[in-house]
């Protein structure tokens, strides 16, 4: 099929190529029903604008797109370094794109495609909940990374991408479980959307598998959701509903926050409220981000082999981009690190 132009977009709204662009810029010279009218072909046709025409039409173009959801996040720092280098190496330009929880990853990664000549997109953590129909737009190899295979829509051909991260689900287990060989039986949970399939809630049916394999009835109260209005995952966000949680005065003994940084959130307000850690409270995390280790007491995680994931995903993309490999799913065991934050049931 030809790709469709500017040209083509101008043809079938019935204006000039100068209307098509001021309705893609945004120019405020425009009438808005005619604005619309163009950004719904545009829509319909998939038509990405490619203000890079000159530059794209280098064949020797080797670029390949990072697309993080939560660059600020230390847990990805060792991996953007680690898939940088690889790269570099291999003599890839890495083009680096931070995506906000507002921002839509496909639309991003459509429009990087176009703008940069993409070979290959690694997209780095978040949710993704998008239909099997858009993501099927992308018709260059991807591969996700800390996004596992069960996070993704029902029905994609899994011999079209390829995932390389934790079994959130299994981890969560684990962790629970480990809460338990020390006790504890009212744990409560701090996650994210546990409504939707995502990993937060992959990590919630973790700690529900491990509750019904013993047998222990759930406290559905201990179940803890993080603020929407407050970013996901933040230090914020784990104060805020560590605080809510001790002012309800449901019984707990343990929390297990799905991310270190939500737990470490969760100890300040563990402190604030006069309990101590963990002879009161124990805290267990889930990454092994290196703050984590200086926090006093040091802070008990999940840790995640994160340069094992990051290698793993970039070897994957040039496998398949210079030796035609084929798209796999790789599932790396977490470990955890027994600190300070952690302690039997007296």
């Amino acid at each position: 099929m030809t790709e469709i132009t500017i040209k083509d977009i101008a043809l079938k709204c019935g204006v000039g190529v100068s209307t098509v662009s001021r309705a893609i810029n945004n120019h405020p010279d425009i009438n808005q029903e005619t604005k619309k009218k163009i950004m719904q072909v545009i829509e319909e046709y998939n038509y990405i604008p490619n203000n890079n025409a000159r530059n794209l039409k280098r064949a020797d173009a080797k670029c390949i797109a990072l697309i993080v959801k939560g660059i600020t996040n230390p847990f990805f720092s060792s991996m953007i370094q680690v898939i940088e280098e690889r790269s570099k190496k291999v003599g890839y330009a890495l083009v680096l794109r931070h995506v906000n929880n507002s921002e839509d990853e496909v639309e991003i990664a459509l429009e990087l495609i176009k703008e940069k000549k993409l070979r290959g997109i690694i997209f780095l953590g978040g949710c993704f909940t998008h239909s099997k129909e858009k993501i099927e737009k992308i018709k260059i190899p991807f591969v996700f990374g800390a996004i596992g295979n069960d996070v993704l829509e029902d029905g994609m051909n899994e011999l079209q991408y390829s995932t390389v991260s934790v079994d959130d689900r299994k981890e969560g287990h684990r962790i629970t479980s480990y809460l338990m060989d020390l006790g504890h039986k009212d744990i409560a949970i701090i996650s994210t959307d546990i409504d939707t399939e995502s990993i937060g809630s992959l990590r919630v049916k973790g700690y529900l598998d491990a509750f019904m394999e013993r047998g222990i009835p759930v406290n559905p109260e201990l179940i803890r959701n993080v603020r929407d209005k407050v970013k996901s995952f933040s230090y914020e966000n784990g104060y805020i509903t560590t605080k809510e949680l001790i002012d309800s005065g449901e019984k707990f003994t343990a929390i297990f926050a799905i991310t270190d940084i939500l737990a470490i959130g969760a100890c300040r307000a563990i402190y604030e409220a006069g309990y101590r850690i963990p002879q009161d409270i124990s805290v267990i995390g889930f990454d092994g981000i290196e703050i984590g280790e200086y926090m006093m007491p040091a802070l008990t995680t999940l840790k995640q082999p994160l340069e094992k994931i990051a290698e793993a995903t970039i070897n994957l993309l040039i496998e398949i981009l210079h030796f035609n490999g084929k798209h796999q799913h790789i599932v790396y065991p977490g470990e955890i690190i027994e600190r300070e934050s952690t302690c039997r049931l007296q």
